[in-house]
This record gives C-alpha cells, sequence and structure tokens, in this order.
C-alpha cells in the first residue's frame, strides 16, 4: 500500500481525512505532537510524534515510511488566539511548513496537500466566494495561512513541488459511525458550544451580533461534513498522484446557514430547547462567509454528500457517545 505522511493527522480533520484514505487503499503515516490531537483518534496508520518544526526528526520519518505525499494539517487554528499572540502562530504555522517542505523536497517528495482557509479572503467583496476573491486576511491566522500558500507557491515555481491548497469554510460534524469526532481544549467551535448547552454541560449559548444585515440578523456561516472535507483531501492525493498541477481550491457547501438557523437545527435534533442570550457583535465578523465550489467539484469530482441535519446528528451523536450515553 502506499502511504501518505499526514501531519497533524491526530486532529479533527486530519484524523477523519486518514479514514478517508484508509478506505481508499492508502495507508496514513500520522505525525503529530498532540498538543492538540488525540492520539486515540490515530487509527488508521502508524503514529510517529513530533513536531513540524523539528526538521532532523521529520526527515528521519519521511526516510522511515518513505511516503508518496504529504498533507499537511498541523499548525495552530484559533484566530482569536492568533491576535493575542501572533509570533506562536508565525512560528508553529509559517516555521515548521518550512521545515516540512524542506525535508519533503530532500527526500524527493514532490506532492503536497495543504489545510488552508477562507481566513486567507478577510472581508468578503462577493458572495458566494470564488477562489480569485482577492485574499486580505484580517488575522495572523489568516496571515499566516496565506504565508504557506505564497511559500508553495514559489517552490512549485522553482523546486517543482505541486501543491493542492484547500481553503475550508466551516468545518462541522462527526465521523457517522462515531468512531471520531470534533474534540477540542477549551471548546470554540459553535456546533459542540450549541449541543454542550444542549446537553446541560454550559448554560447559555451566546449569539454574537443580531444586527447584520441578514434575513434573521444573524450571521450566516457555509457549515460543511468534515467527512466531505476529507474526501476531498483523499481526492487530491489521486489528482496529484495523477500528475495533476497545482490548484487552489475552495470547499464548502455553496449554502449559507444562520445561528439561528443552526440552533433550531441543532434543537430539532436534540429535542431540547436552547436557551440563547444574544451578544453585541464580535470585531472581524463578516455578516457572511459562503463558498463558491465550482472548480473543487471540477476539479476532484467531487460533490458534498451531507446535509445540515446530518452535521447536526453526526455531532450530537458524537457528543453523547464519547460521554457514554446511549444515541438516539
Amino acid at each position: 500500500m502506499t502511504n501518505i505522511l499526514v501531519t497533524g493527522g491526530a486532529g479533527y480533520i486530519g484524523s477523519h481525512t486518514c479514514l478517508a484514505l484508509a478506505e481508499r487503499g492508502y495507508t496514513p503515516a500520522v505525525y503529530d505532537n498532540l498538543a492538540n490531537g488525540h492520539r486515540e483518534f490515530v487509527q488508521w496508520g502508524p503514529f510517529e510524534q513530533g513536531d513540524v518544526r523539528d526538521r532532523e526528526r521529520l526527515e528521519l520519518v519521511i526516510s522511515s515510511h518513505k511516503p508518496a505525499a504529504i498533507i499537511h494539517f498541523a499548525g495552530l487554528i484559533e484566530v482569536a488566539e492568533s491576535i493575542t499572540n501572533p509570533i506562536a502562530f508565525f512560528d508553529n504555522n509559517v516555521t515548521g511548513s518550512v521545515h516540512l517542505f524542506a525535508a519533503a523536497l530532500k527526500a524527493g517528495i514532490d506532492k503536497v496537500v495543504f489545510s488552508s482557509t477562507c481566513a486567507t479572503y478577510g472581508i468578503p467583496q462577493e458572495i458566494p466566494m470564488r477562489e480569485g476573491h482577492p485574499q486580505l486576511p484580517i488575522s495572523p491566522y489568516g496571515t499566516s495561512k496565506l504565508l504557506v500558500e505564497q511559500i508553495l507557491r514559489d517552490l512549485g515555481a522553482y523546486q517543482g513541488l505541486r501543491s493542492v491548497i484547500l481553503r475550508y469554510f466551516n468545518a462541522a460534524g462527526a465521523d457517522v459511525k462515531g468512531r471520531i469526532g470534533e474534540w477540542h481544549n477549551p471548546e470554540s467551535h459553535v456546533i459542540p458550544i450549541a449541543i454542550d448547552v444542549a446537553r446541560g454541560k454550559r448554560s447559555i449559548f451566546k449569539i454574537y451580533g443580531s444586527d447584520y444585515p441578514t434575513p434573521d440578523g444573524t450571521c450566516i456561516r457555509d457549515f460543511i461534513h468534515v467527512a466531505d472535507l476529507a474526501d476531498a483531501h483523499a481526492r487530491s492525493v489521486d489528482y496529484l498522484m495523477a500528475g495533476g498541477a497545482s490548484i487552489a481550491l475552495n470547499l464548502g457547501t455553496g449554502r449559507g446557514t444562520s445561528v439561528k438557523q443552526l440552533v433550531h437545527a441543532i434543537e430539532k435534533v436534540s429535542h431540547i430547547r436552547i436557551p440563547v442570550e444574544l451578544a453585541a457583535r464580535r470585531e472581524g465578523d463578516p455578516p457572511e462567509l459562503v463558498a463558491d465550489n465550482t472548480e473543487a467539484k471540477a476539479t476532484l469530482r467531487w460533490r458534498p454528500a451531507h446535509e445540515l441535519e446530518d452535521i447536526v446528528k453526526s455531532a450530537w451523536n458524537w457528543h453523547r457517545r464519547a460521554d457514554g450515553e446511549a444515541t438516539k
């Protein structure tokens, strides 16, 4: 079987991608420092503990597993944290990527799938957002991802490193069989927080901003099932293995869901009313973020297979199962 090195493969999207790779006949070799990942999420291939800033360790692992390609998730992801500690984000996300790409090139690896973000676009100038949208990030997190994108473009032009850059919108949901799911500590993502409120682990769900120029006044986001994201990563490996040229692609459903609509969807699945408190807008939150996914569909022959109800149901069942509760 063909080995694929997955940095950050013990994390949320990384572990689901390892599952998708295994289902397509690849062996995912996970490289993760476990700062945010979970050892128990590594279930479909070997595990190597290490930091992407440790080039010597990277070279040893690559030499041992001889991967045909690399999927690069490892890095810091919290936007608010990037504002309070930007140096950490540039160190982890940019410096770590440089060390990884150097180790890959030294080993003769010329295929990388990179976990990027719609945060590289900044404030939307059009909805839905296409790949050609100006990239003007408004946080150090978005800037760090954009810098790595530029590094990949230069390495492609001058070193022959081919890449698929995947710009996510809002990843959500869990493996439908409940093997892995969304687990952050502390939790900062909207669906797990709302589920915690429904399950009595938090007292109230705060909606930040109810006066946006949207139909119900709350922010609109493009929620995409993590299994669909994982599928796109596996297809990106197939694309590069077949000789595909470097490309950047949006990953979203192309449909927006407001925060209020999301709360109602969770209430419908859980049969529990979620107490809500309206709060002030958060700085930097745009009213609407929705992907134009036309290019990803055409390039990868990929389509999101899950609806909002699938996302909410899989997340609800995962969180209940993780705490030993029976699922509906």
